[in-house]
């Protein structure tokens, strides 16, 4: 189950049709322009909402699909081929092992150099040569087949040649090998410098040595080039601290292969428990050449047999595998199918989590880098763990103030600081580290971002550009997920992305096609239905003649959007439906209530009525034209108090709703300051969070977390109302959001969220998630949030 090869996914035609065909998509009239079609930056909120009739119709067609639908009819391709690539995932999630990692051809030559124990002339591992033999590319190379890096195809070339030569068979294959370096070398003058594998300077011209002392002829040992790597060698090999190498774990000891000059006896000190060197099996297979170490060997033999005769870059990579394909299911929008994998997964991260270093790509190893413990840090803290950001003080650089991937590192990459700004924005009040490393890494992805420099030298993905720039546009408490995995479909890079080691590798767990088709296939069933709703809530804000209240359409869909981004899925209707009306009729009774026009008879009618309502009694008939606006306000709320079948569930409406009003009546508080604590609770009773434990609401958790995020929210809206739409005005607006009181709120309600206390921690989670839209509101300004509603509700994923 090691390699990438062992986990085939088994396609039926109905799935296979599924990713070669994209499916029709219906979209408003409005969202169909030029301007639409050609750039989705400059949309506004000013949308024509009245669909004609033939629009209405395809909805209504589609409304038949609903999820009702789904769940009854087992002949949907659509729900067959998610079922399908579901089980897929989780049979790889549960069957992870050390990782399924392409084989290195490097790797591999290295292994096949190993000659037999008992002293034969005949290679330990026959099978990495044929591995080797049947794995050449049709021009003469070896190294990955869809991603052409000069590096990674002649260092694997080279290898692999050496291992044909020294057992001296496949002579064709091995001068078709040497052409291909001969005639290709001279590609190294225009590669990228930050796509060069790890220690290539060092091992390229230890290879070069190896195939000269083997007599290989017409290699371009003398080539410019090939002396610049030379050059570059010699410099490197005099920086290495060799005291420092033969005494402690680093990162040199992946590449021992390239080095001279060792001595072995402090070396196999430095062993890991597996027999491994930093898990290089070339590095392992070199050491074992010189040592005849048994636990050298042991490492090579396993890893041989799991990879079928071939060797990754590095193995196992159990921690970084398991990391990242947490994190692509999250941003994909499909973790939730996966919530058993995943609670797995978080505990044995954990397990291997050192509170004082941090973690590295594999479990139980002394040295430790940033990009895994960022990752880490960050899921293992949004999922409830304590962990301690102390760690990051590893990565640190006094002096300067800079934070590193791992101590000596020379070349600074995006990559690593990237998931260190993701990981600084979940930090509690006082944690000074965090504020450090956000500060240090915002102007460091500024940087690179204005300078148009970011290549990295880890990964490998045309997107990587806008995945940045997009995470330094939307901070994290402005983030809605279903805004965030819009755009994410549109970076993740599925099968195409690749990492770099000593040679370009793919990892199955982590680049997935099939985590893209889920994630496609998802989005589009979740969004017709959203579509579906959408309708509905438009005909309920005509039937309530909601717009005589002050509301305009374009607030029921802000409204509608807040509460479809972040609940989303298809069994989330009532859920969505009720936060989104619910906040309107706040925004009707604020509207009455807060307006200087409103008569005091007009107010005392509906409190009164109000009171009838909460208390179950049936609404009088309408008085006077002078009260109509209080009949419309009275009449939308009383059908939506009694909108659930549920009895329990309207009681519990009924009774928040009376508690609200007792105080606003008693000058206890005003409208506008409960207004997050009543979303939260109406949230959390119409999802059935709440059911038959109303002595939650009076616990003192949940009235210090709605006293915290009422008082966030009421800040925010108070930026939101006045914020100005002036593009440089509003810049200044939103780095004075950041500066504010509001981030140190913000830190302790993520600090009083993510605990683990005796409150259901999806009951805890509604407050961060109705915070957040309301820092979105407040940050972003109305054409791009105009943007995120045109994706998220209405344009498909193709």
């Amino acid at each position: 189950m090691g390699s990438m090869a062992t986990l085939n996914v088994k396609y039926s035609s109905l799935l296979r049709s599924r990713i070669l065909s994209s499916p029709k998509h219906y979209m408003p009239e409005c969202f169909t322009g030029k301007s639409v079609n050609s750039s989705s930056k400059h949309i506004s909120l000013n949308y024509q909402h009245d669909q004609n009739k033939k629009s209405k119709a395809i909805f209504e067609i589609r409304a038949s699909s609903s999820d009702e639908q789904y769940e009854r009819d087992n002949d949907d391709p659509t729900a067959h081929a998610i079922e399908e690539c579901i089980e897929y995932i989780k049979t790889m999630l549960s069957t992870m092992d050390g990782g399924r990692l392409s084989v290195s051809p490097y790797d591999t030559a290295w292994v096949a150099l190993i000659k037999d124990l008992v002293g034969k002339d005949v290679p330990r591992f026959p099978s990495s040569l044929d591995w080797i033999q049947q794995h050449q590319l049709p021009d003469g190379s070896w190294g990955d087949e869809h991603f052409f890096c000069a590096y990674d195809r002649l260092i694997n070339t080279l290898a692999c040649v050496i291992a044909l030569r020294s057992w001296n068979v496949h002579a064709d294959k091995s001068e078709k090998g040497i052409r291909y370096i001969r005639e290709n070398v001279c590609k190294l003058e225009d590669a990228n410098t930050d796509h060069m594998p790890c220690g290539f300077e060092v091992v390229f011209p230890a290879l070069l040595q190896k195939a000269r002392n083997l007599g290989i002829e017409d290699l371009p040992y003398d080539a410019p080039i090939v002396r610049d790597v030379y050059n570059a060698r010699d410099r490197k090999i005099k920086r290495i601290p060799m005291e420092v190498l033969h005494n402690m774990e680093t990162t040199l000891l992946y590449s021992l292969e390239g080095l001279e000059n060792l001595e072995w006896e402090k070396l196999l000190k430095l062993q890991a428990t597996d027999g491994s060197f930093l898990s290089s099996p070339s590095s392992t297979a070199f050491a074992f050449m010189q040592t005849k170490d048994e636990n050298c060997l042991k490492f090579i033999e396993n890893t041989v047999q799991k990879f079928d005769g071939g060797a990754p870059h590095s193995f196992p990579m159990d921690l970084l595998t398991r990391l990242w394909a947490v994190d692509r299911l999250q941003r994909l929008g499909i973790s939730r199918f996966f919530d058993s994998e995943i609670s797995d997964i978080l505990s044995y991260i954990y397990r291997h989590w050192n509170a004082d270093k941090g973690i590295f790509s594999r479990s139980d190893q002394e040295i430790v880098d940033i990009d895994d413990t960022a990752m880490g840090f960050r899921l293992l803290r949004l999922h409830g763990y304590d962990i301690d950001p102390k760690v990051f003080r590893n990565f640190k650089n006094d002096d300067e103030k800079k934070f590193f991937c791992w101590g000596g590192e020379m070349i600074e990459s995006p990559t690593p600081i990237y998931n260190l700004y993701r990981a600084s924005q979940v930090r509690f009040p006082g944690e000074k580290i965090l504020e450090q490393a956000e500060n240090f890494a915002y102007d460091f992805l500024q940087d690179r971002v204005a300078k148009n420099q970011l290549l990295d030298k880890w990964f490998i993905s045309k997107h990587l550009p806008d995945e940045i720039k997009i995470v330094l546009e939307m901070p994290w408490y402005a983030s809605l997920p279903r805004v965030v995995t819009r755009y994410y479909l549109h970076q993740y890079g599925g099968g195409d992305d690749v990492w770099i080691g000593k040679v370009l590798y793919r990892m199955q767990e982590i680049n997935n096609e099939v985590y893209m088709e889920l994630a496609r296939l998802d989005f589009n069933r979740c969004q017709a239905q959203h579509q579906i709703e959408w309708l509905y809530m438009q005909e309920w804000y005509a039937d309530c003649n909601v717009k005589k209240i002050g509301i305009s359409k374009k607030d029921l869909l802000l409204a509608y959007f807040l509460a479809t981004a972040t609940v989303f899925e298809l069994e989330s209707t009532k859920e969505r439906f009720f936060w989104a009306k619910s906040q309107i009729v706040f925004r009707m009774i604020e509207f009455l209530l807060n307006k200087e026009s409103t008569s005091l008879d007009q107010k005392t009618a509906f409190l009164t009525e109000y009171r009838n309502i909460i208390n179950g009694l049936p609404k009088t008939e309408s008085v006077n034209g002078d009260l109509e606006v209080v009949d419309i306000l009275l009449e939308t709320l009383h059908q939506l108090l009694n909108e659930s079948n549920n009895y329990i569930m309207n009681l519990q409406l009924r009774n928040a709703w009376g508690e609200w009003l007792m105080k606003i009546e008693q000058g206890e508080t005003s409208i506008n300051e409960v207004e997050a604590e009543f979303l939260v609770t109406t949230s959390n009773i119409c999802a059935g969070r709440i059911a038959f434990k109303e002595d939650i609401l009076s616990h003192h958790e949940y009235k210090t977390l709605s006293t915290l995020t009422n008082k966030i929210c009421r800040k925010l809206r108070q930026i939101q109302n006045e914020k100005v739409m002036e593009i440089n005005e509003w810049n200044t607006t939103k780095e004075g959001i950041k500066k504010m009181e509001i981030e140190q709120d913000m830190q302790g309600l993520v600090k009083q969220v993510v605990e683990t206390s005796g409150i259901d921690k999806r009951i805890k989670q509604t407050f961060m998630s109705v915070a957040k839209t309301f820092y979105y509101s407040a940050y972003f300004d109305h054409e791009i949030i105009g943007v995120h509603i045109f994706k998220v509700l209405f344009e498909p994923v193709i």
